[in-house]
């Protein structure tokens, strides 16, 4: 044991055990019965850096930003694009060298590029960017009532996010000015790039459509590189509550198999529900539930001090070289809140038991939240990126954590990616953090609270304020191991 080492196990000694009194007789005595208790306190605190770790701040000083994404295109990995929402009403970010330089942009011009954004590049290279714009949300929490014009539409970048259209493309919207008859939220967007898939090139789009007695799924597809959006259809079989956050259907996305084969997965009440399509979209299976989950958001100071509310919403992503899926969330079956992940090796019929993502002591009091995931296309390696709490007994501080397993799922190694944490005070983080991963390096987009800011800022869907929050982006690059 080195000098070093013996000095950061008598210090995590102390701090576990302050009213022993240390001689170094005493030490003698103490250490073979409590050397192993203070080796895993260094070790459930001290992470280890993820290789070649790198964290910039791409949000302008002075602006805020929430609801962050991130995508590379995997026939340029150089290529990287990102954007978020806040105050300046929405940003982009592009870089051409892997993330080692980037370019702030304004999609959307002199117009609004709305919330709950999600990205995606397709097979030929180009970028799409989705978003909902919404003149009057209807009641609060119960949006399908008294809502006003809303819709949701995607903007296109032929060059990796440095130049857009000059206009975005509506795939379904209520005019502003009139009153709505539904509400449509959180869209997401992905993209059929499999080599061997008959449907290559697809593009697909599914969100939540509130209404006035339900909430359901709906779904499209263009077929023409986005040119044009197909009607869109519900593809949920049971519908959820009409109130947010309060049973209601919520988080969809979607991914590509090998084959073409569409799995789209959401939160229904305490279920994870998938609907299958086998014919690039065109239709569903019935959906089902493929298995039980704890509830999916906790709202409040009292659930997560600091933070206005967080959800534990799923996210899917396939090993494209085994048919592999993998579902992450979050849920406080544990009582604090933890990240698991599931598995499926038979084309989703059947799911593995959770498996807890985060390798801190169960039942410690330490939350792990907003998770997010991506599976390495190039080596099947799965990555889960999700804010942190471990290190502080307070439960207050959050750094970030980037997951990573090498053997599909079955085991995790936990990599710190931030060494600063942050604080919030009533922060507003958006619903989710966004990750991407090809060749082995990683990129992160995720939100943090301004600790020492002296000023608030309302959160627009909320109607509460709080601190604001500031965009991060992290990189790994696990070629450096």
């Amino acid at each position: 044991m080195t000098p070093m080492t013996t000095t950061r196990l008598l210090s995590a000694i102390r701090s576990l055990f302050p009213t022993l009194h240390y001689t170094w007789l005493g030490q003698a005595l103490v250490l073979p019965t409590i050397l192993l208790t203070a080796a895993s306190a260094l070790a459930q605190t001290a992470l280890e850096l993820a290789p070649g770790a790198k964290v910039i701040t791409i949000s302008p000083p002075g602006q805020t930003g929430d609801e962050e994404i991130i995508a590379v295109n995997r026939y340029n990995p150089n290529q990287v694009v990102m954007a978020y929402g806040g105050t300046v009403g929405g940003k982009a970010a592009y870089s051409t060298d892997a993330g080692r330089s980037w370019t702030l942009v304004n999609p959307a011009g002199k117009s609004q590029m709305g919330g709950n954004k999600s990205i995606t590049f397709d097979d030929r290279g180009n970028v799409f960017l989705s978003y909902q714009l919404i003149e009057k949300l209807g009641s609060p929490g119960y949006w399908g009532h008294s809502a006003r014009g809303n819709g949701i539409w995607v903007r296109h970048s032929p060059d990796g996010g440095k130049t857009w259209d000059a206009d975005a493309t509506p795939v379904l919207v209520w005019p502003n000015g009139k009153a709505a008859p539904q509400q449509e939220d959180m869209a997401r967007i992905w993209a059929d790039n499999e080599p061997q898939s008959p449907y290559r090139g697809n593009l697909y789009l599914a969100w939540i459509d509130w209404q006035i007695d339900k909430s359901i799924v709906l779904f499209t597809r263009s077929a023409d590189h986005g040119k044009t959006w197909d009607k869109p259809w519900r593809i949920s079989t049971h519908a959820g509550f009409p109130r947010d956050d309060t049973g209601a259907i919520l988080g969809i996305i979607g991914t590509v198999g090998p084959d073409g084969t569409q799995y789209v997965v959401w939160n229904d009440m305490l279920d994870t529900v998938m609907a299958v399509s086998h014919d690039g979209g065109k239709t569903f299976d019935p959906s089902r539930p493929i298995f039980q989950v704890g509830p999916p958001y906790f709202g409040g100071a009292a659930s997560f001090p600091g933070i206005q509310r967080v959800m534990g919403l799923p996210e899917i992503a396939i090993d494209e070289r085994t048919g592999t899926l993998y579902v992450t969330w979050s849920d406080c079956r544990n009582g604090d809140v933890d990240v698991f992940l599931s598995r499926s090796t038979d084309k989703g019929e059947h799911w593995s038991a959770p498996l807890r993502v985060n390798n801190d002591p169960i039942h410690n009091g330490a939350d792990q939240f907003y998770q997010w995931m991506a599976v390495d296309p190039t080596n099947g390696n799965v990555y889960v990126e999700f804010y942190d709490r471990r290190a502080d007994p307070d439960n207050l501080k959050t750094w970030v954590t980037l997951a990573r397993s090498t053997d599909e799922g079955k085991t995790f190694t936990n990599y710190a990616w931030t060494t600063k944490p942050f604080v919030g005070h009533n922060t507003f983080l958006g619903d989710y953090s966004w990750l991407t991963a090809y060749g082995g390096r990683i990129y992160g987009a995720w939100a943090e609270a301004v600790s020492d800011a002296k000023t608030v800022v309302r959160c627009g869907g909320c109607g509460t304020v709080g601190t604001p929050a500031i965009i991060r982006i992290g990189i790994a690059d696990f070629n450096k191991r």
